[in-house]
């Protein structure tokens, strides 16, 4: 059975932060992306503290080595997630690793993000995998406003672009949270806050995803990168308007720190995770699409 809310709530350190000692590790094993957000870039590189960037793409079989290392530094980690720095159905990289989680890790919770494409028709290996909780991003449910953000997918090798993408997209984001939520897992909906495109739409998105089961709604400030460099990051206004407007419908979470891919420790407390991947580690672009 899947870790109930308040349980989550009270050991790990990314749902209400009320267990402020409690830590995490991200784990970057999957490398690979299905969707070409207009937003994103991926990198590897030790600076950057955004989602998207690693320092290392781990093998799942070296998660476990990363894991044992982490928590000898941190005994404080209750929580193993992956959040990329690709999407985490795109391969079977995630389900790989939770399986050597959950064998040499039982103790630990298992939660992962996607972007949901895959979400629908993978629901069932999700919930087989005993993942306690899932993040999607959801970024619009009006096709015309996500193909704005989000230039093309890539479906079962296809690549469609446009409101065609979108609308696949979208109903395969809400069918697949409607499945997992309905299988007694926490799901929580992350969307990227870009006020020009999406800033208006914050209140449907909201009441889709509530309406599909998701518990837990964030609201991440854009950070102007790869296509939308020169759009403008919301200011505290827009991002309170906006939490004004979601809070109708369902609850909201207030403690996201950009997380990186390969982040570890406490959030903002004690983060490990340049001990954890010394220079031994080969560095190597290796993402892809598709």
């Amino acid at each position: 059975m899947p870790k109930s809310f308040n349980e989550l709530e009270n050991n790990h350190p990314c749902f209400g932060g009320h267990k402020a000692d409690a830590g995490r590790i991200h784990l970057p094993v999957c490398p690979g992306c299905n969707l070409a957000c207009r937003f994103c870039e991926r990198s590897i590189n030790l600076t950057e503290n955004r989602p998207g960037v690693t320092s290392k793409v781990l093998k799942p079989e070296e998660s476990v080595e990363i894991l044992k290392k982490a928590l000898a530094i941190s005994p404080e980690i209750k929580v193993a997630g992956i959040a990329g720095p690709g999407d985490t159905l795109a391969s079977d990289n995630a389900f790989k690793t939770f399986k050597l989680i959950e064998k040499e890790f039982p103790q630990l919770i298992k939660c992962m993000s996607t972007n949901g494409l895959l979400l629908d028709e993978r629901a069932e290996e999700i919930i087989t995998a005993g993942i306690d909780s899932l993040t999607v991003t959801v970024n619009a449910i009006d096709p015309e406003i996500e193909a704005k953000l989000n230039d093309y997918i890539i479906y079962h090798g296809k690549k469609i672009e446009g409101v065609e993408g979108a609308k696949i997209l979208i109903k395969n984001q809400l069918a697949g949270i409607k499945k997992i939520a309905d299988a007694g897992i926490t799901v929580k909906v992350n969307t990227v806050l870009v006020p020009e495109i999406n800033g208006n739409h914050i209140k449907e998105i909201a009441y889709a995803v509530a309406e599909a089961g998701a518990q837990l709604y964030n609201i991440i400030p854009l950070i102007p990168t790869a296509k939308l460099k020169d759009a403008k990051a919301p200011d505290c206004q827009q991002i309170e308007e906006a939490r004004r407007e979601a809070g109708q419908y369902i609850d909201l979470f207030l403690h996201c720190n950009h997380c990186r891919a390969d982040a570890a420790g406490i959030p903002g407390k004690k983060e490990i995770s340049q001990l954890l991947y010394s220079r031994n580690f080969r560095i190597e672009e290796n993402f892809s699409h598709g």
